[in-house]
């Protein structure tokens, strides 16, 4: 309801309360003041409740809840604006108290309470679902043979012992919500609801979310739109808005012996503390202390976590099923028995020429991650994700139900204020309310939209130049490691280059993401939306596209072009006519990709979870330190509540954006290039049981309380996870046919092997398999710049006049030199057949099983109808029940009536 609140003035002042926000309502120094209104409301001789003074959370009187807190400093300018928007709080219902800060007597913070009747009047107004019948539960009608085999089933799981992830029931307090049926609160028939406390009948989550929504409706100045408190806070009028924490998380008394001390308690008991990491998440706890759309996040990451499990359990087995082979493995023992085969230099001048033998390690390290079973583990993750996204559906229907979330909508949003300012002379009637709004022209639009979009492919190009500078930095550093004096870094002068590329191109990444949130901040307010949401939508698709680019456009490059355009000895195709471009180890490029994912992954992760929580505990830390240092241990516990959550951190500005954003650059990583990487679903696993746990003592103890607020779905992002997934089954297919050795080995088995004709593909099958992979290059055809220092000598006693290379070419003493071979273009029809098969195979079971797989649970579809059934029987009993005793009462009373219903 976007009702204009009159502006009050002198002359209602006597009427509700004072109107002068820093003398009349303001007490100095002490962790009690006056209310105008709270204190009208005390009996004379009642005793007032103690503990409820003491602890923070309630007016002088102990009994008015502080639902919300406001924060300015006197020394603000903006007096003449909070006065008139505070008046007008008043004349809302609401009441309000004043009080400085202990620590600094500039800071002022304003309490504000709603009382039953403001509680009432806007629940109704906002349609909040409330409980007014307990459940009936039926159960189904079983035969006698199947109740038989429940029981000895239950008799057996008495021997077993108690699930140990399954929360203790004990300790969560009764959520009546779950229990019973909610119908919108409605004033005219309160007699229908449950309520046994006025003053606990709406939850603390519900009191906040109905006085923000008040406050975001009341006027602070003359004028069409001068009205909200977010405007006041963007216009910095008030320093701070935010709802109470329930009290301190820690007690001095056990969970298990005296009970939670309050919400906050007993979620950082059951959810936030490192000693239930393996139990599940107390999913509407969390929804009933921090509201649908925070919980809805936590059971999304609960949800993504648990099927997390099956893929890490593949790819883990997929990495041992590596493991064993690897003594069996025909390619790895001709790799390591190669003594005589010497290979090419893999960089001018400096590099040496080196046996294919040296390469053994690395030969049996690419086995462990392309092997026989990477292949199903490819079509198993593409499944994967995409029954992840059904499944997700069907456990977001069930939350819905549960929380009351199917048949709520988002009600008409705000105009941001920038919009409103910039568009101000132009207004077209809204459809929806039909009042006149600003109006953005069509081809401003469009205009806008354009810049951006160039903005966008601008940045894009700033990561492909990065990128670029990463490959020079590769071709330019072997040569430097293969003249380097230590042995060991030497002889591994490819593998210290691609490590050390990966760190610089991680450094890279970190600092070109401060970059772009400051550009996606200038672009999404340049494209001027009209609306919080749709800014918010067009902020993280930018965000997402600017570091999904940075962040996998290295990856892409290892995964598809390392060692694809290299050319040929006697014959390199150089960047900028200069540098040699890098060429692939003589056991692949799995295992650069492999290096790639597995440090940025893990250096990815290990970083996002300092900054998450190690940031706000240190700024935390220095807080207390200060005040420990200025009012000494004793004063700092007995600041109240506001002051002590004043000095946490404010939930970040954009929301659960930075959450979002990690968990699905994640996903993407998991499923992307899963193909060269099969542990990445493990490395997820373990983070994300950490990030859970991380998350959750984050917002409990580090954060001021957000506001509850609701939401049905996660928004953009499934539709970014959906992308994904899609995205995955092509990158895997490319890395199987292209990056791996996966088809150039099938052709061998079945066309060149030993086996060739017979339809076998055995190990047998791979014998020659190394010899027939390689060229033959005769060292008299180098280039004057790329001819090695040394001849080669070390191995034979005399200079080399052959070595070999990784490609299919014909030796140099054909008709055609260094030609393409027969072989060649086996392999490489096979891989883009592969390609084709491998897609549309695995586009058909992903849409088969989106198919097959309903988004509504049936059981769940006809507890919907029963319910609507129930609900509606309920209602027209409870009236004939009221009606009822009306008559009779009229019937105690004398009078009667002719022809009444019933």
């Amino acid at each position: 309801v976007a009702k204009d609140v009159n502006i009050f003035f002198d002359e209602l002042e006597g009427v509700n309360s004072p109107s002068k926000d820093d003398d009349s309502l303001l007490h100095h120094g002490n962790l009690t003041s006056t209310s105008d209104d709270a204190s009208r409301l005390e009996v004379v001789g009642e005793e007032v409740p103690d503990k409820n003074k003491v602890n923070g959370l309630y007016f002088r009187d102990g009994k008015c809840r502080i639902d919300y807190i406001l924060v300015y400093r006197k020394s603000n300018p903006q007096t003449e604006k909070r006065e008139v928007f505070e008046r007008n709080i008043r004349a809302e219902g609401l009441q309000m108290e004043k009080e400085s800060s202990l620590t600094n007597s500039d800071i002022i913070f304003v309490k504000l309470h709603a009382p039953w009747e403001v509680l009432g009047k806007y629940a109704e107004l906002m349609n909040v679902r409330m409980p007014f019948r307990r459940k009936i539960y039926y159960l189904h009608r079983r035969y006698k043979f199947m109740n038989r085999i429940e029981k000895q089933i239950s008799r057996f799981r008495g021997w077993l012992p108690r699930k140990p992830m399954k929360l203790d029931k004990e300790t969560l307090p009764d959520l009546e919500e779950n229990d019973c049926y909610t119908a919108p609160f409605s004033q005219q028939r309160i007699h229908h609801f449950i309520i046994h406390n006025k003053d606990t009948f709406f939850n603390n989550a519900t009191r906040s979310r109905i006085v923000h929504h008040i406050l975001q409706r009341v006027k602070y100045e003359e004028g069409k739109n001068k009205i909200g408190l977010n405007r006041l806070l963007s216009n910095g009028s008030y320093e701070a808005a935010f709802p109470l924490h329930e009290g301190s998380y820690r007690s001095k008394n056990s969970i298990r012996t005296h009970g939670a001390e309050n919400h906050r308690h007993l979620l950082y008991e059951c959810w936030a503390s490192w000693g239930v990491w393996y139990k599940y998440q107390p999913l509407d706890l969390v929804r009933r202390y921090f509201g649908e759309k925070i919980g809805l996040y936590f059971a999304w990451l609960g949800w993504y976590t648990g099927m997390l499990f099956p893929a890490a359990f593949i790819g883990l087995f997929v990495f041992l099923y590596g493991v064993t082979t690897l003594n069996h493995c025909q390619v790895s023992k001709e790799v390591c028995q190669a003594t005589d085969i010497i290979m090419c230099p893999i960089c001018d001048k400096y590099c040496p020429f080196m046996r294919l033998s040296d390469s053994c390690v690395y030969a049996k390290v690419t086995h462990l991650f392309d092997n026989g079973a990477t292949v199903f583990f490819a079509v198993f993750m593409a499944v994967w994700a995409t029954v992840f996204l059904e499944f997700w559906k069907r456990r977001r229907a069930v939350i819905a139900y549960d929380w009351d979330l199917i048949d709520w909508e988002e009600e008409e949003e705000e105009i941001r204020p920038q919009f409103e300012a910039k568009y101000s002379k132009k207004e077209r009637m809204n459809p929806i309310s039909g009042k006149p709004e600003p109006y953005q022209a069509f081809a401003d639009k469009c205009s806008r939209l354009i810049v951006s979009a160039s903005g966008i492919f601008f940045m894009i190009c700033v990561v492909i130049a990065a990128v670029f500078g990463i490959v020079i930095y590769r071709v330019v550093t072997v040569s430097t490691f293969a003249a380097f004096k230590w042995a060991l870094i030497r002889n591994n002068s490819q593998v210290a280059t691609t490590g050390t590329a990966v760190c610089i191109n991680f450094c890279i990444i970190m600092l070109l993401n401060v970059l772009y949130e400051k550009v996606a901040l200038f672009l999404t307010n340049l494209e001027q939306p009209r609306t919080e949401s749709e800014w918010e939508n067009s902020f993280t698709l930018k965000m997402f596209l600017f570091q999904f680019v940075n962040l996998n456009s290295s990856t892409f490059y290892i995964a598809f072009f390392l060692g694809r355009f290299t050319g040929h000895p006697g014959a390199y195709l150089r960047l900028i006519n200069r540098w040699r471009l890098e060429e692939c180890h003589p056991s692949g490029c799995l295992i650069d990709l492999c290096m790639q994912m597995g440090i940025i992954m893990v250096l990815k992760q290990t970083w996002n979870n300092f900054m998450e929580l190690g940031y706000p505990l240190i700024q935390n830390w220095w807080t207390r330190r200060k005040l420990r240092q200025e009012y000494g241990t004793q004063r700092k516990t007995s600041f109240p509540q506001w002051e002590k959550d004043y000095n946490l951190q404010p939930m970040n500005a954009y929301g659960l954006f930075d959450e979002y954003l990690e968990m699905i650059l994640q996903f993407g990583f998991t499923t992307i290039f899963v193909a060269a990487f099969p542990l990445a679903p493990l490395l997820a696993l373990l983070n994300n049981i950490i990030e859970i746990r991380l998350d959750a003592y984050k917002f409990v103890t580090q954060w001021r309380r957000p506001l509850a607020s609701r939401a049905k779905d996660i928004g953009i992002w499934y539709g970014i996870l959906e992308g994904i997934g899609i995205l995955s089954v092509i990158t895997n297919a490319f890395v199987i046919a292209v990056t791996s050795d996966f088809i150039p080995r099938l052709v061998y088995a079945y066309k060149y092997g030993p086996c060739a004709g017979q339809g076998e593909a055995g190990q047998k099958c791979m014998v020659g398999y190394v010899n027939a992979s390689l060229s033959v290059f005769l060292v008299s055809d180098f280039e004057n710049r790329s001819e090695p220092t040394s001849n080669g000598s070390e191995f034979s006693g005399s200079p080399l006049k052959y070595c070999r290379y990784r490609d299919y070419r014909d030796p140099p003493h054909s008709p055609v030199p260094y030609g393409y071979t027969l072989q060649f273009w086996h392999v490489l029809a096979a891989r883009l057949a592969f390609i084709i098969v491998f897609e549309h195979l695995v586009f058909c079971i992903k849409h088969l099983i989106s198919y097959l797989i309903p988004d509504l649970p049936k059981d769940l579809r006809d507890r919907m109808r029963r319910e609507k059934y129930l609900i509606q029987e309920m209602m027209y009993e409870a009236e004939l029940e009221r009606l009822q005793k009306e008559r009779k009462e009229r019937k105690k009373n004398g009078k009667s009536y002719h022809n009444e219903w019933p």
